[in-house]
């Protein structure tokens, strides 16, 4: 599953100064509604309102290949966690890792992740 990432840094900055947090042991996830949303569905195919993502891993967990394995363990409980279809669409949702994220397996991961979405309401409430 592809997803659309957040690669502006004003963006980031936004999401943490006037979103919302959860945090966990392993994770911060920080969500803040996207009010570019509809204008990105609009040159999408699918003309299908998405999230966007980033994914944020400190130099204080470790050194690159730390870093990227663990950014890529966090996609891939996220991937697991979209795949369910009952995220609300149409938010910006910065993941930061904390120190125990690289430890962790994508199992673990997905279990953080769907508890930080459920403490920040991100779960539609007709699928639950």
């Amino acid at each position: 599953m592809k997803f659309r990432a957040i690669k502006e840094n004003h963006l980031f900055g936004k999401a943490y100064s006037k979103g919302k947090r959860a945090v966990t042991s392993a994770l911060a996830v920080y969500v803040l509604p996207d009010y570019a949303a509809r204008r990105i569905a609009k040159s999408d195919t699918r003309k299908q309102i998405k999230n966007r993502y980033g994914i944020t891993v400190s130099t204080k967990i470790g050194g690159a290949v730390v870093r990227s394995r663990c950014r890529r363990i966090i996609r891939e409980g996220l991937a697991s966690v979209e795949s369910g279809g009952r995220l609300k669409q149409g938010f910006l949702v910065v993941i930061a890792a904390r120190s125990a994220a690289p430890k962790m397996k994508s199992g673990e991961i997905s279990r953080h992740l769907s508890e930080a979405f459920a403490k920040l309401d991100m779960y539609n409430s007709q699928n639950v």
